[in-house]
C-alpha cells in the first residue's frame, strides 16, 4: 500500500483546500490521519487513484512525501502492536508511521510505514494481509 504525506502549515483550511484539490481530481480519500504541532502539521492520505492524487496536491501548491506502507492484521488486545514494534526494535528497523486503518470482529488492520521495505516484509510476514 502507499500512502502519501503532506508537511503544511497549520492554519484554517488547509484540510479544505487538500480535500477540495483531490475531489476535483476525482480522487477518492481511502485513509486520511492530520496532526499539527506549533505551526506545523502532517497529513497523511492512502486513496484509490494514487498517480492522480500526487499530481492534484502538486498543483494545488502542496509537497507530497510517499512511502510503502505494509498492511498487518494484529489481534484487538493490549500488547499485540507492541510486540510487532518490538520486532522491528531487534532488528534496527526504523518504524516511520504507525495507523490504525480498522478494528472489528476482534483484530486490527494497521499500516506501517518502515525503512527497509523488503527487510520489514520478512519480519510480519506471519501477519500481512493479503
Amino acid at each position: 500500500m502507499k500512502q502519501i504525506a503532506v508537511v503544511v502549515q497549520s492554519r484554517p483550511g488547509v484540510l479544505a483546500e487538500m480535500t477540495q484539490a483531490l475531489a476535483d481530481a476525482g480522487v477518492n480519500i481511502e485513509t486520511v490521519d492530520a496532526e499539527s504541532a506549533d505551526d506545523k502539521g502532517v497529513v497523511v492520505f492512502t486513496v484509490d487513484h494514487y498517480d492522480d492524487a500526487l499530481r492534484a496536491l502538486h498543483r494545488a501548491g502542496f509537497t507530497a512525501v510517499t512511502e510503502d506502507a505494509l498492511l498487518i492484521r494484529l489481534p484487538d488486545e493490549p500488547g499485540a502492536l507492541a510486540g510487532v514494534m518490538k520486532r522491528f526494535k531487534e532488528a534496527s528497523l526504523n518504524v516511520r508511521s504507525v495507523r490504525f486503518i480498522s478494528r472489528r470482529e476482534g483484530f486490527a488492520v494497521v499500516a506501517i510505514g518502515v525503512e527497509r521495505t523488503d527487510e520489514a516484509l520478512a519480519l510480519v510476514k506471519d501477519l500481512l494481509l493479503a
